[in-house]
């Protein structure tokens, strides 16, 4: 099934589902009829996408296949599973927690709890990375603070044959996933995991580090949708109070850690553009600071590109 169990709750719903695929022909069809207007009913915003994802992965199959046979017969046991299934979307458990992957920037990554799900707008921080890393060494060394599922890291590795990629996270569980990612991807024997806080672990300077730290202020937390909010860890959004806790923080103790010419880049928030530059200014005065916005016009990377010799900055005399 797919890590598919069983819900603790069954909602009048459900019932209307065993008149359709129980009580009459069980076609996939109709099956994924009383989803759609299940999950619609729920508020999820594309529920026959969802629905029909939801049952390929219940039968094994890929979307195509399923769409393909929409006169098929479900057997009982697959009517069970779906409705569970059906049943844990509707309480808006993420998509990609109840298939166990998600797709990358070309790659499928898995995923579960553990992790953050990768996101679209991700894709330009690997972009942007690919493009920098090419400019400072045939064979760059790259961190990756706060790697989660390992969807930067891995695709660094995959994209960049010659490259050793440090995959930071403080969660050994997260870091576990990631591990699990790069030999899915034969990219383990060049994505190397290291357990810590920020870039502490790191054994060596790199040419470019790499950050999707979280960058939720504490007080958006209630905004968000049930399916971040009530579903995926905490610990990787929770920017602190106003977002920026670990972006400052990594800003304030990262020039030892990069190469004499390397650089930074940082996904942040939108809105948060003004904020992270003037911090940026502030710990790499020599450096050179860029505010690139998404597809959409909002902020969403900051790039921290370094002299060609050392720099000296002034950071706080205390940690935080």
């Amino acid at each position: 099934m797919g890590g598919l169990h069983k819900s603790s709750f069954v909602r009048s719903h459900d019932r209307g589902f065993a008149q359709v695929v129980g009580n009459n022909t069980g076609r996939i069809g109709e099956a994924l009829a009383w989803a759609e207007a299940r999950l619609r009913a729920e508020g999820v915003d594309s529920p026959r996408f969802d629905a029909e994802l939801l049952l390929a992965h219940v039968l094994g199959v890929s979307r195509a296949t399923l769409l393909a046979h929409l006169d098929d017969v479900l057997a009982p046991s697959q009517h069970t599973h779906f409705r569970e299934a059906v049943a844990r979307r509707a309480a808006r458990e993420p998509l990609a927690y109840l298939v166990g992957h998600r797709e990358f920037y070309g790659l499928d990554f898995l995923v579960d709890r553990r992790v953050l799900i990768p996101r679209p707008e991700t894709e330009l921080l690997v972009e942007e990375a690919l493009r920098l890393a090419a400019s400072l060494s045939p064979a760059p060394h790259i961190a990756d603070v706060g790697s989660g599922s390992g969807a930067i890291a891995v695709t660094l590795a995959v994209r960049l044959p010659q490259a050793i990629v440090y995959a930071v996270d403080i969660s050994a569980e997260a870091l576990a996933v990631t591990a699990a990612n790069a030999r899915r991807h034969g990219v383990a024997g060049r994505v190397r995991c290291l357990e810590g806080d920020l870039l502490t672990p790191l054994p060596e300077p790199v040419d470019l580090i790499v950050a999707n730290l979280p960058y939720v202020a504490r007080t958006e937390w209630d905004t968000l949708p049930p399916e971040i909010r009530d579903h995926e860890p905490r610990r990787a959004l929770d920017g602190g109070q106003d977002g920026l806790a670990l972006i400052h923080r990594l800003l304030a103790t990262a020039a030892p850690y990069l190469r004499p010419g390397g650089a930074i880049l940082l996904e942040i928030g939108a809105g948060q553009g003004a904020a992270v530059t003037s911090l940026a200014h502030r710990y790499f005065s020599q450096g050179e600071v860029r505010l690139l916005p998404d597809y959409s016009g909002l902020d969403r990377l900051v790039i921290v590109s370094t002299p060609p010799t050392a720099e000296v900055t002034s950071r706080p005399s205390t940690p935080f």
